[in-house]
């Protein structure tokens, strides 16, 4: 799948922003269908450090394991699947704009298995549900209104 990119533009300052994104056991706080996220390496956390994920995507539960590949702290951390039923990696970019920040997410992935069969709707599901989640959710979960 060519890669998704959605960037929005939140009045926080982007280290607050960057702390929240780059805990990824907040990932249930602003993606939709993400049921839980916890850290499987002590912190601090940084390149190298795994977390176990698990998500409800078209009524199947979905376990997925993550490591941390990049990480460029108050900036940009990149992740990419150890485990599950798909490859995914996503790069989460926050750069500081005046007072506030843009957030640029970029998630590529392919389906296999039995989400092999969506193949040709994951990008407009997976588009659709990224944007959602960036745009409208992490701001909520921030308190933004």
């Amino acid at each position: 799948m060519k890669p998704i990119t959605v960037t929005v533009d939140l009045d926080l300052p982007a280290s607050e922003v960057f702390a929240f994104l780059s805990d990824f056991e907040n990932n249930p706080r602003f993606q939709k269908g993400m049921r839980s996220c916890v850290w499987t390496s002590p912190p601090p956390h940084g390149v190298g450090s795994t977390y176990d994920q698990v998500a409800h995507f078209l009524g199947r539960e979905i376990v997925s394991s993550f490591v941390v590949v990049e990480h460029a702290p108050g900036h940009r951390v990149k992740i990419e699947s150890t485990s599950g039923p798909f490859p995914i990696e996503e790069t989460r970019i926050v750069e500081a704009r005046g007072e506030g920040c843009r957030v640029t997410a970029i998630v590529g992935g392919d389906a296999s298995g039995f989400l092999q069969l969506l193949a040709p709707l994951q990008r407009p599901l997976v588009k659709r549900s990224v944007t959602r989640d960036y745009r409208q959710e992490l701001p909520r979960a921030l308190g933004v209104r």
